[in-house]
């Protein structure tokens, strides 16, 4: 799998306003995960709190045919991607979430 072959449907935004802090966001990758990520304007003064310079500092992503986590990071990694499609699903989000959240 690649970046390629994930097709992203967002459900919900709330707190789009740039000025009030984070948005969470949630949407589901090809119908066979869903995600909840809490998404900054700007990056995070401590870069430990924000997963590869996303601007992501929370991320869940679930396996929706068993509801498995597979994978959270909450400030910091908590469950590590747990295979390397999950990884790739991790990558995308982080290469243009903040960007489609705020424009920028």
């Amino acid at each position: 799998m690649t970046t390629h072959d994930l097709d992203l449907t967002i459900t919900k935004i709330s707190n789009r306003n740039a000025n009030v802090g984070g948005s969470w966001v949630q949407g589901k990758i090809n119908d066979e995960y869903r995600f909840d990520a809490l998404v900054f304007a700007e990056h995070a003064e401590n870069e430990d709190y924000e997963l590869n310079g996303s601007r992501i500092s929370k991320l869940w992503i679930q396996r929706m045919s068993d509801r498995q986590t597979m994978f959270n990071f909450d400030r910091g990694l908590d469950v590590p991607a747990a295979n390397t499609e999950t990884q790739v699903i991790v990558d995308f989000l982080c290469m243009g979430l903040a960007e489609l959240v705020f424009g920028k």
